[in-house]
């Protein structure tokens, strides 16, 4: 699986760990792949959107078996707002991300054990090089001076996701503030392809970031209340 065959969701989740340390950094990481592989199949015009939820289109399929695996479980289920299936069971599109970067030599698994007894899997970045590429790559479309209208569509989807979804190995807190501009127009620039499918970029990004700010908010809740 060449860098160039990577999907969105693949490439986010190789972007949310730290290529100097090999170790994840990402904290939203089911809630980016999940909203990434959604991204993707809009823009490869796979998902319609109806009344505000994704559909899939006739025998839609892609070949990747997590992006197919997230068609099947559309199809199959009841309709959702673009906004629930950014959350809704998040980890089984990124389990089928994740299985797939480590069957491509992209991730390791080391085992340990918790407490000295319970077996626990960790997963470590292996192609650091490549990683590391693909974080300048993605930074130097935030900084840089290229006009928007001529970046892609996915790596404008790419980055506008990472800032959505917090990924500071691409955009930090600061970068947020001081391009928020530019961010917006990656955003817009996303959905390019036309007008409906730019307000269904504009919803999934809108969705991650709610559902990364109530994670935020449980998780400190949880460790105030511990």
């Amino acid at each position: 699986m060449p860098n160039g065959s990577l999907s969105l969701a693949a490439a986010l989740h190789l972007l949310a760990f730290d290529p100097g340390t090999g170790r994840p950094v990402g904290a939203h990481t089911a809630l980016l792949v999940r909203a990434a592989a959604l991204t993707e199949l809009a823009q490869r015009g796979l998902l319609t959107d109806t009344d505000g939820r994704p559909r899939p289109v006739e025998d839609a399929v892609t070949g990747d078996p997590a992006l197919d695996g997230l068609l099947e479980l559309i199809g199959e289920s009841r309709p959702h707002t673009w906004a629930t299936w950014v959350g809704h069971q998040p980890r089984l599109t990124e389990h089928a991300v994740r299985d797939q970067l480590v069957a491509g030599g992209y991730l390791r698994v080391e085992t340990r054990r918790m407490l000295g007894v319970f077996p626990a899997k960790e997963y470590r970045l292996e192609r650091t090089d490549l990683v590391a590429g693909m974080r300048e790559d993605a930074v130097r479309v935030l900084h840089g001076d290229r006009p928007v209208a001529e970046v892609s569509e996915r790596d404008a989807a790419l980055v506008a996701l990472a800032a959505a979804g917090e990924l500071r190995t691409v955009v930090t807190a600061k970068d947020a503030k001081l391009h928020k501009q530019r961010i917006a127009e990656l955003g817009e620039r996303s959905g390019g392809m036309g007008p409906v499918l730019e307000k269904v970029i504009a919803q999934v990004r809108t969705a991650l970031a709610a559902a990364v700010t109530t994670a935020i908010l449980v998780a400190t809740t949880s460790s105030s209340g511990s």
